[in-house]
């Protein structure tokens, strides 16, 4: 009877021995399944790895005792890791997709300013080439006494040149009255030969010799482009094109003299009389208003008030608004 009793004890142990191994198999199962999901998690946190380990913001908690299983054993020591394991790994997760859902806000906001700007450029380049293609910008300066004019800043436009519109042919050697003409406009001579070219060219221009005066003027524009008189020389030569009823020729000169020499003492001056240009050319008004408002953001408050009155004259024939 003994016997029995003792055998029967005996497989009791061994069943409750087991189920413990047992559970021990499993829960060692989970943590180390808990233990590579954090590790991967990690990896995916700390890209190339560098050593770094995330902490958990959950700990396992002093003297807790699970329900089924007496304190202190394998298996509350086990259970306890899971539990901060799933804490931690919950935490992590949370963090990560906040994280990722921010970095789809910044990719979105960069994508709709990056459209934006893409628009907004090409709306410039479109309105740039209609302008140069439809019509080259014309300006005749009011020259002072002396073929003087005030100085005046500039800033550097950003925009395509316009193509010539046609090709002069070169204006032959005066002869007879013309020639009489010709001699008759005094030479400067004051050993500057820019100084001397451009006002040559402006007094032939003031006596309508326009083909001679061109020839003056484009020798100082091409020949001294560093002189303060190539501006002068540029934006004259676009007046004789002008005075010669060729618009077209003109406003190739007069854009030529604003975006290659922007802080030259002539560039608003071609700029104003772009707009006019235009205007005779029979552009459409938009084009022409957008020339007005571009003179009076870059040089405004530098304007003679001659031009200012004449930019609130032609924005007023235009109907700009």
């Amino acid at each position: 009877m003994r016997y029995w009793i003792s055998a029967a004890a005996l497989v009791a142990v061994m069943g409750v021995a087991g189920t413990a191994q047992a559970q021990t198999g499993a829960v060692e199962g989970r943590v180390d399944r808990l233990e590579r999901e954090m590790r991967a998690v990690q990896r995916k946190v700390f890209p190339g790895g560098a050593g770094q380990v995330v902490e958990p913001q959950i700990t396992p908690e002093a003297n807790v005792t699970v329900p089924g299983a007496p304190s202190g054993s394998p298996v509350a020591d086990l259970t306890q890791r899971v539990a901060a394991l799933e804490g931690s790994v919950q935490t992590l997760t949370g963090q990560v997709e906040q994280d990722g859902y921010r970095l789809r806000q910044i990719e979105d906001a960069f994508a709709a300013y990056k459209r934006s700007t893409d628009a907004r450029l090409k709306a410039l380049e479109d309105g740039s080439s209609r302008s140069g293609g439809s019509g080259d910008p014309a300006i005749v300066p009011v020259d002072l006494g002396g073929g003087t004019e005030p100085a005046r800043p500039a800033t550097r436009p950003g925009r395509t040149p316009p193509p010539p519109a046609a090709a002069e042919v070169p204006a032959a050697k005066p002869t007879g009255a013309r020639a009489q003409q010709v001699a008759a406009v005094e030479k400067p001579n004051s050993g500057d030969p820019a100084e001397d070219g451009y006002l040559y060219g402006f007094r032939l221009w003031q006596a309508k010799l326009y083909p001679e005066a061109r020839k003056e003027l484009e020798v100082v524009a091409t020949k001294y482009p560093q002189h303060r008189r190539a501006s002068y020389a540029q934006n004259l030569l676009g007046r004789t094109y002008l005075d010669a009823n060729a618009p077209s020729l003109a406003a190739v000169a007069f854009y030529e003299n604003y975006k290659k020499n922007p802080n030259g003492e002539r560039a608003p001056d071609s700029l104003y009389y772009l707009a006019q240009a235009l205007t005779k050319l029979k552009k459409p008004a938009s084009e022409v208003c957008k020339v007005y408002t571009e003179l009076d953001q870059l040089y405004g408050g530098r304007l003679s008030a001659e031009m200012k009155a004449g930019i609130v004259e032609g924005r007023a024939a235009q109907k700009c608004k």
